[in-house]
């Protein structure tokens, strides 16, 4: 089944409220409730643009607020500078969500934001794959252009440790699943064990791994008990069936 495309509106003012915070030079803003670094000194301008405009992973945002429930066990693969992560421990419950990034070098704005929060990630620094084995990973200064692929951007290729997924979701008896990890959600979802989850809310990249491949990733999830739930733009919520 094929939910309709959802719409994430535009946050109202935002131009406004770019203009003010970078004017007073203000470094911490609000997101969701939530306090988040809008630093450009420590985080990447057009990240930093993002999250003052309330646009900043704004799908992935609505989509989670949508699934989620007090309680729930979330795994989130691909944390970025944390903001989503930061949303999930909000409504699961802090300490109930465990974080992945193969990305290293955000671990101090990811800490920095779940301590303005009064929070402590539960964060592991490592790339969740099929078979546990270190990979490749192509770490770009830009943090939505960092991926297991290749993209033909300036990146500096390091080896990164890996659990598998499926050790993952039983370690940590996860009900619902985050996942933006820049193409690698098609082996992932194709080889995981979903049958405790609730939840998938993943971001796709057809531009990335090809339309074909992720039309039959999302269809061998449904085939398995899940339905298309809702999307916007790239992201997906698949909801086990009631």
């Amino acid at each position: 089944m094929m939910a309709d495309v959802l719409t994430a509106a535009k946050p109202p003012f935002c131009n406004l409220r770019l203009l003010w915070h970078r004017m007073i030079g203000r470094k911490v803003t609000k997101l969701d409730g939530l306090r988040l670094v809008c630093d450009p000194a420590l985080v990447r301008r057009s990240v930093s643009t993002a999250i003052i405009k309330g646009s900043y992973e704004a799908p992935e945002r609505i989509l989670v607020r949508a699934a989620l429930r007090p309680g729930d066990k979330v795994v989130e693969v691909g944390t970025g500078v944390g903001v989503v992560s930061l949303l999930c421990n909000h409504l699961a419950g802090a300490g109930n969500v465990t974080s992945f990034e193969a990305n290293s070098a955000l671990e101090p704005i990811i800490q920095k934001n779940f301590s303005l929060n009064g929070m402590t990630p539960r964060l592991r620094l490592r790339a969740v794959t099929v078979d546990g084995l270190p990979i490749s990973f192509y770490q770009n200064e830009n943090v939505v252009s960092s991926s297991i692929y290749d993209r033909g951007l300036e990146a500096e290729k390091i080896t990164v440790e890996s659990d598998p997924i499926d050790h993952v979701l039983a370690d940590e008896r996860a009900t619902v699943l985050v996942m933006d990890v820049e193409g690698a959600e098609i082996d992932l979802l194709r080889a995981a064990e979903l049958s405790g989850l609730r939840e998938i809310i993943v971001e796709l990249h057809p531009h990335i791994v090809g339309e074909e491949a992720t039309r039959a990733m999302i269809d061998d999830v449904c085939a398995r008990g899940f339905v298309d739930a809702g999307r916007i733009r790239k992201n997906v919520r698949l909801s086990r069936v009631q």
